[in-house]
């Protein structure tokens, strides 16, 4: 992942933590209006708080375990993570761009896709020149690789 795409997990996760205290005083006034056997503001703040643990945690994981790719490093001789690629669509001639990024980063409306995806691992170790076909569930689609870039 980019420096970038971890710096916005982290942001994300410190804003899902300062949600913690508001959640812990929306069930403290809802216990406050007694039998909590009935009572519905109790039960919807405390799914809200189950929600938020478990982003919480998912977000933590993936502070913990991101790996960020330095794009200072990388080659433009094949396409791979954090490079951006221009590409051809063979069937309509049209041109397109992306910047393959890891998951958690990818935005299709700002040109980022993610590596998972069947256009980024048909494009993945292919050169400026090559032609590669990527099978989308709508069929194949023929790219050809106009330039590499970072």
């Amino acid at each position: 992942m980019s420096q970038e795409g971890l710096d916005a997990l982290k942001k994300e996760l410190e804003e899902a933590l300062a949600q913690r205290p508001v959640i812990a005083a929306a069930i403290g006034e809802a216990r406050e209006k007694g039998d909590l056997s009935e009572n519905a503001e109790y039960e919807s703040a405390r799914d809200a708080q189950g929600l938020l643990e478990l982003k919480i945690a998912q977000l933590q994981d993936k502070v913990m375990n991101a790996k960020v790719v330095d794009a200072s490093r990388l080659d433009t001789e094949t396409v791979k993570m954090l490079t951006r690629v221009k590409v051809e669509n063979m069937a309509v001639h049209a041109n397109m761009e992306f910047t393959i990024v890891g998951e958690t980063e990818a935005d299709f409306s700002k040109g980022k896709l993610a590596a998972t995806t069947p256009i980024a691992k048909a494009l993945m170790g292919h050169r400026k020149g090559d032609v590669v076909e990527a099978t989308v569930p709508s069929g194949v689609i023929k790219f050809k690789i106009l330039d590499i870039s970072l």
